[in-house]
Parts: structure tokens; sequence; C-alpha cells
């Protein structure tokens, strides 16, 4: 595992300690996140008959090892060890996809054995909650915004007991191509969250920071609807915080109500300004290729080739096909 630069996952976690910032550390290789087949990596394609999220040999394999790998970096980092790690996510929403507890439990025992001895949670929407929790460990919920369903709900599945987490919130949303910017009214979600906290419910909003997916990561959705909804690049999410990292007007609003839930003698700190966005000159194009000159040699096939087929993880694939004239 790559672990330098913007990829320095252990860094991260301890950059957000030098700011004061615990940390729910969230990661199953299926993550959703509108990212391209939902974070896990292109090449588990390859293998036609390999069944991901299941327990399936191959696809557990290389699971374990991207856990064994990334707990090489963290687990000195759990609050268990004296980090900001307060507790770690297994798999992601899995009840919207299906209900095998058995591999859910093997979730558990890979992070387990690989070291991860914190809390471990699950995540779920209200109604997938019952094909997505793993018993005696903590369910958290997602976009249940009614604060006595919350508790009911956790108590259900959790011996009638909190503590009471929504893992996610969301003050925001994402795009999809061809339609309009999300638009949550700022008002509405600062009423929302001063219920949640009011009522003793831990809030993890997605997103509290808008970014960008770069490259060709930007995923799709399904539904009965519309069968291919793609997401746009931009992951601005009409957050508190923009893509650009500026305050907006949600943000201001969010942080009238957190500070009204503060301890007492506790003062949130002055917010920084907003950074100009920089200038840059205009681009002499001095050098261009005409792309089909830059092709590479063609392959020949009776059908249509995957990426996966031709080995290549993203961009474009350009297919011919010669269409033999009938007679007649």
């Amino acid at each position: 595992m790559i672990s330098s630069g913007n990829n320095d996952i252990a860094e991260f976690v301890k950059v957000a300690r030098e700011e004061g910032l615990w940390v729910v550390l969230r990661p199953s290789p299926y993550v959703c996140a509108e990212w391209e087949f939902g974070g896990y990596p292109w090449w588990l394609l390859k293998d036609r008959d390999m069944q991901v999220r299941s327990t399936d040999p191959k696809f557990i394999s290389a699971y374990t090892r991207y856990i064994k790998a990334l707990a090489k970096q963290l687990i000195p980092l759990q609050i268990t060890h004296g980090g900001n790690i307060l507790m770690i996510q297994i798999e992601n929403e899995y009840g919207s996809y299906s209900n095998d507890k058995t591999y859910l439990d093997l979730n558990r025992k890979i992070f387990r054995e690989a070291g991860f001895d914190g809390i471990l949670f699950t995540c779920d929407g209200a109604e997938k909650m019952p094909d997505g929790y793993l018993p005696g460990y903590l369910p958290a919920v997602n976009g249940l915004e009614d604060p006595v369903q919350v508790k009911t709900l956790i108590n259900k599945y959790h011996n009638g007991k909190g503590p009471y987490y929504v893992a996610e919130w969301y003050p925001g949303w994402f795009d999809d191509w061809g339609k309009k910017h999300a638009d949550v009214s700022a008002e509405q979600s600062a009423k929302t969250l001063d219920k949640l906290l009011a009522a003793g419910i831990s809030v993890n909003m997605y997103m509290f920071h808008g970014g960008t997916t770069r490259g060709f990561m930007n995923g799709a959705n399904m539904n009965k609807d519309n069968p291919y909804s793609p997401q746009v690049s931009s992951y601005d999410y009409d957050a508190p915080l923009d893509e650009a990292g500026n305050p907006t007007e949600k943000f201001y609003a969010f942080r009238k109500v957190i500070a009204g839930h503060l301890p007492a003698g506790k003062t949130l700190p002055p917010v920084p300004p907003a950074k100009p966005a920089i200038k840059i000159p205009d681009i002499a194009l001095e050098q261009y290729a005409d792309v089909f000159s830059q092709l590479p040699k063609p392959q020949t096939a009776e059908q249509p080739l995957s990426f996966e087929d031709l080995d290549q993880a993203y961009g474009f694939v350009l297919y011919r096909n010669k269409i033999k004239k009938e007679a007649c």
C-alpha cells in the first residue's frame, strides 16, 4: 500500500490530532462515497468469477491484505494505544446490498486479527439496518433525523442502550449530470442539527467539507426510475465548507447551533478568512496531437471487451466495428 504524500493516512490522522480532532475511521474497501466501483480497485473485476462483498476466498484474500497493510500504519493511533482514533467502521451500508451475517462477522474477524482492538461499528439506512448490522456491535444509522426514531431504532438492535450515532447526516447532497445543483436549506438543516444534539445524539455530517472527485473516480447510482445516474466530478455537496474550503451561510448557521451545545466555559475559535482564488495567466497551446495518431495497437474480438479485459483501469476506449453489406 502506498503511504506517502496525499496517500499517507497515518500522517493525516496525526495532523488531525495536532489540530485537536478525534477520528472515526471508516476504512472498509467498499466506501460508496459516489466513487467509481464504490472504492474497490478496478482489477478485482478482471476475475469474472469473483464475488465482492462475500465470503469468496479470492475476495477475502484481497480484502485481508488491504486491512493488514492499513493496520500496520494505524494500530498505534487508536485511542486504545493512546491515539485519537475513537471508533472503526466495518463494511458500509451492507444492508442495502445483502444480509449475510457470516460475511459481516468475517469482516469483524479480519479487523480484529489485524490488530484493530477499538470499538467496531456498522452503519445502515434505517430500513436496511436489520440486514446490515452485526449483533453485539454498535449499529449506527444513516440519514435518520428524528431523535425519537434514532433512539428507538438503535435501542432495538443494541440491547436497549446507546450510544446514539447518526453516522451519515446529510446537510447537503451530491450532483448528478444533467440535474440542478443540490440546494439544501441552511435554516432547516440548522434546526435539525439542534434537535439531534439536544437529544444527546452524536452526528457525523456527510459532507461537512465539499471536495472534488478527480480523474475518472466519480461514480454513478442506479434505481428503478433511473438505471444510470452518473455523478459530476465536483463533490461540493452544498456542504457547510464549500469545494474550495471556504465557509458558507450553512457553516455559520451550524456554528451558532454548535456554540449553544458546548460545555460550560468552552468557546469556538475564530473563523479563518476565506482564501482568495488564484489568478492563472493565459496558457498558450503550443503543441498538440491528433487523438487518432496516438492509438495503441488494436485488439480484435467477436464481442466488445471490457476495460478490465484490456488491462485498462480508467480513461477512454475506442470501439470500432465494420458492418457487412448484406445482399438484397
